[in-house]
């Protein structure tokens, strides 16, 4: 890649609700970062799944206080967004069907050229199922721009027959109908589990609501390019032992794509990885149970000298409190070996 001032500018920037919202210019088209934070501190990069961006793909973790002190006080947010997924202010224009697909290695370069633009070194990343894969492939060609990697439903094989039969089924239903009904109960299926889905007797939660109101404002066409990129997703499996850095995954026990996490874990260097399974969750945990993030990521972080400004007290029950762990675990060389694997479940009770 050449110099990233031939490649990358700042073609508008608005103000969020939250933060700064950049619409970056890069070799493959425009990117929206929308930044949160001193710009001084560490960079945590997200990147959402299929259909969403920041605003429906990481409310939910972002807006629980205690994971927010925690990632704010540490790092300064930068929230890409697959193309034409931007926020809402700043508005997604339309994708022509006929410019070319961009493949994933095109959105995993986008993202070094974006961070190019704001003279990012090592980075903090984290993404959800589709979003975690780019950040995989990124971490992979760019291992020394990456310092950790927090994985939610992560994916990294090529697409199972059922998998790609049903994002077909999906492509087409937006290339002739748009976002219709049938395409928002698709991809509902994929984030959330039955119990927030709802039924006849339970009504669907506030969270799923919420999202379904949010699918509803995304440019189908656009949908459409990111999906098929998504669909011819090659495996990725054998550069995972390239990984230079410590990775934390958390999937749903639910999760259409739970089995694909756990193969993603069992691929990873032991002594660097670590896996949390949330009980009763689908896939997307940032939204459904973003509780159930918080002390694995806080020792996670802790690992790179990381820290929450005021500390809660933590249930003795817990499989991460104190009590039960070593100061070792911290060490690179015992991270993964002392949390592999965990099994976790957010309830009330503390």
């Amino acid at each position: 890649m050449g110099d990233s001032s031939d490649s990358v500018s700042v073609d508008m920037e608005t103000f969020s609700v939250a933060g700064k919202e950049h619409l970056v210019k890069t070799g493959s088209g425009y990117v929206s970062v929308a930044v949160f934070g001193d710009q001084d501190k560490p960079a945590l990069i997200t990147y959402p799944d299929l259909a969403l961006n920041y605003v429906s793909c990481f409310q939910g973790v972002f807006f629980c206080p205690e994971a927010f002190s925690l990632l704010l006080h540490n790092f300064c947010i930068y929230h890409i967004s697959p193309p034409g997924h931007e926020f809402l202010q700043l508005g997604a224009a339309v994708m022509s069907l006929d410019d070319p697909v961009l493949s994933v290695d095109d959105l995993a370069d986008q993202i070094a050229e974006v961070l190019d633009y704001f003279r990012l070194g090592k980075v903090m990343c984290m993404g959800v199922t589709a979003g975690a894969y780019i950040l995989t492939l990124f971490a992979i060609k760019y291992t020394q721009r990456v310092m950790g990697l927090i994985l939610v439903s992560p994916l990294c094989k090529a697409p199972s027959w059922t998998e790609w039969l049903c994002n077909k089924v999906m492509t087409n239903l937006l290339y002739f109908c748009g976002m219709c009904s049938l395409v928002k109960e698709l991809l509902l299926l994929r984030y959330f589990s039955k119990e927030v889905r709802g039924s006849v007797e339970v009504p669907e939660s506030d969270v799923v609501q919420a999202c379904r109101r949010l699918l509803g404002e995304r440019q189908s066409p656009n949908v459409l390019r990111l999906l098929e990129a998504i669909n011819e997703r090659p495996d990725i499996t054998q550069g995972l032992r390239k990984l230079q850095c410590r990775s934390l995954i958390f999937v749903g026990e639910n999760s259409p794509f739970h089995s694909e996490a756990l193969h993603m874990t069992s691929k990873l260097d032991r002594r660097f990885s670590a896996l949390v399974e949330v009980q009763a969750c689908g896939s997307m945990v940032t939204e459904e149970q973003p509780d159930a993030m918080l002390i694995p990521l806080e020792y996670f972080l802790m690992g790179f000298g990381f820290y929450r400004p005021s500390q809660c007290n933590v249930s003795p029950r817990s499989p991460l409190s104190p009590t039960s762990i070593s100061p070792e675990l911290f060490s690179p060389e015992s991270m993964g070996l002392k949390l592999k694997p965990i099994k976790t479940r957010f309830s009330g009770e503390v």
